[in-house]
């Protein structure tokens, strides 16, 4: 890592040259959107000129760098056919926010070989409201990202359209999808680094948008590997917050500044309508980002800094990140912003069955492991072979998130949504309330939020929750929760193999049984290829045990349990140790 952050630190004063001096001469690329139900994605490398002359290798979805935007509607059942074409390596691809089963969320289990098609097929039952889409595969996350692949997902809904707001697509409704990119030497996308000097909006350098003159929505996402944005505009004007990341707020919330970390989404509106024939900045202004979170003036302590954190000219400054020209309005404009957007009943604390703490540590103590880390939860890295949280369908929990560590961290749980109870034991901003899927946890702070575990139930394959400064996830920080319908668990059969779990699945060197008591009897399981041919055999020596099938090449097998007078069904499941 020392060797890249020199490399990086080469290019570092040119980079920053791009981006502080250079007038925003780019238009601003909007992502092609796609509709309907049926989507091909195909997952691609090329080239992008980021540096004029220089051609750095990318990767995108049907083109060289990022991806379509997907407009979908609740209700509609809709398939994702992604095929990896990327040189050499597998991917996954990851629905983020999106409400669907594990088998379909694209995390780090659901790998695409290289030349394979992956075609999840899932109902819409998210609320209008801005998603995104991105690799998810296991230590491979920030290098996919990073290179370029990643979308914005918009569901509508019949709600959402009975209000006057902007949303004709690319016209009054733009997708603002925000990075910073780091460079080596060659001009190669770089990770794992702090010097990530080059800001791009929808993979635009120096961007420019011409926008019209009337009320305009902009649909923020931070796509960026480490980097929190304290959004704001040149002239201080106030703006309305209508969404984040799950859909619509109550009410619109009036900011002048609005913090948007890794992962995050918001919906604003922007009143132009004064404003024709001039331009404005949406700006960063790092320089009142709270120490502690990756872009603000310091991160640290006198012990303990990142490396190179301050010689990267971003890190607490203010900054453009876009210029907005305000042109002549369309022919009909929306000029008001509407008072009330919709409702919700979150769940009630004294309704939770389950409350957990997840706490945040290094992995190796220290003070400059308290800020550098390798980090865990609950001590614990992530394994592919371990499931660390087992939930219950419809169970209602409350999670709270300790972070003893000396650096932010946005903390992103898949399968559904969440409703922040306080924030340190304080009361949580208006623009944080409503359905969230990602919250930051400052340093030395605690977040509580509340979720329920709804439709969907899979014994054996997991969803994610984890860090989403992507260098973090890839190093570990990141745990798996199954959720088990425990509706499905009384005996009505003995030979019905539902009675008994092996997990996850696929697996690579660690396979886990477990059975119930009625199931005491089995006295030893054995292992089968799809030929029938016989593989090893293994003692029952507990209710859930641990099968080791590191010996095991990547294939489809069959696990066959043993009793004395009964003979149940045997389970199959997959070996997969690809890391390529």
């Amino acid at each position: 890592m020392i060797q890249l952050f020199k490399k990086c630190f080469l290019v570092t004063a040119a980079i920053a040259a791009v981006t502080f001096f250079a007038d925003a001469q780019n238009p601003l690329a909007i992502p092609p959107a796609l509709t309907g139900t049926n989507f091909n994605l195909n997952v691609q490398s090329g080239t992008t000129q980021f540096f004029s002359g220089i051609n750095t290798p990318t990767y995108g979805v049907n083109g060289v760098l990022l991806a379509p935007t997907l407009i979908i509607n609740i209700g509609d059942v809709v398939t994702m056919n992604v095929t990896n074409n990327l040189p050499g390596t597998t991917t996954t691809m990851h629905w983020h926010g999106m409400h669907v089963p594990a088998m379909d969320d694209g995390g780090p289990h659901q790998i695409i070989q290289q030349g394979a098609t992956w075609s999840p097929s899932f109902k819409v039952m998210n609320d209008a409201g801005t998603y995104w889409y991105h690799p998810h595969g296991e230590n491979k996350t920030d290098i996919q990202v990073s290179k370029g692949i990643a979308g914005m997902i918009i569901v509508k809904d019949s709600l959402e359209n009975t209000l006057t707001l902007p949303r004709t697509y690319g016209v009054d409704d733009f997708p603002i999808i925000v990075q910073s990119k780091a460079f080596d030497v060659l001009y190669q996308v770089a990770i794992a680094t702090y010097l990530d000097t080059l800001m791009m909006v929808n993979g635009t350098v120096n961007p420019y948008l011409d926008a019209p003159a009337q009320v305009v929505r902009l649909r923020l996402l931070n796509g960026s590997s480490n980097r929190t944005f304290l959004f704001g505009f040149s002239n201080n004007m106030n703006f309305n917050v209508i969404g984040n990341d799950d859909g619509l707020l109550e009410q619109p919330v009036q900011l002048n500044r609005l913090r948007v970390s890794n992962g995050e989404r918001y919906e604003i509106l922007v009143d132009l309508a004064s404003l024709q024939g001039q331009s404005i900045q949406l700006m960063n202004y790092g320089s009142q980002i709270p120490n502690g979170i990756v872009g603000a003036p310091q991160v640290g302590n006198g012990m303990a800094t990142l490396p190179n954190y301050n010689l990267n000219p971003l890190n607490g400054a203010d900054f453009s990140v876009l210029q907005i020209n305000v042109t002549a309005p369309t022919a009909n404009p929306v000029t008001t912003i509407p008072t009330t957007l919709r409702t919700f009943t979150p769940w009630l604390q004294s309704q939770a069955n389950v409350t957990r703490t997840l706490t945040f540590a290094p992995e190796t103590m220290g003070p400059q492991f308290m800020i550098e880390g390798p980090f865990t939860i609950n001590g614990d890295n992530f394994n592919m072979d371990t499931i660390n949280i087992t939930s219950y369908l419809n169970d209602i929990e409350i999670w709270t998130l300790q972070n003893n560590t000396l650096v932010a961290h946005p903390f992103h749980i898949h399968d559904g949504y969440f409703y922040v109870l306080n924030i340190n034991g304080g009361a949580v901003p208006p623009e944080q309330q409503g359905k969230k899927d990602v919250v930051l946890v400052m340093p030395q702070q605690t977040v509580s939020f509340i979720t329920k575990f709804e439709d969907f139930a899979d014994d054996s394959i997991p969803y994610m929750y984890h860090c989403h400064l992507l260098h973090h996830e890839d190093d570990g920080m990141m745990g798996s929760f199954r959720v088990i319908d425990t509706t499905n668990t009384s005996v009505t059969d003995i030979n019905k193999n539902d009675d008994w779990k092996i997990y996850p699945n696929p697996s690579s060197t660690i396979l886990t049984v477990e059975i119930p008591a009625s199931l005491q009897s089995l006295y030893a399981y054995e292992i089968y290829d799809v030929n029938g041919k016989w593989m090893k055999s293994v003692w029952r020596n507990s209710f859930k045990q641990q099968i080791d099938i590191s010996d095991l090449a990547d294939g489809i097998y069959f696990l066959q349990p043993w009793a004395c007078y009964f003979k149940p069904e045997p389970q199959k499941f997959i070996v997969n140790k690809n890391k390529n």
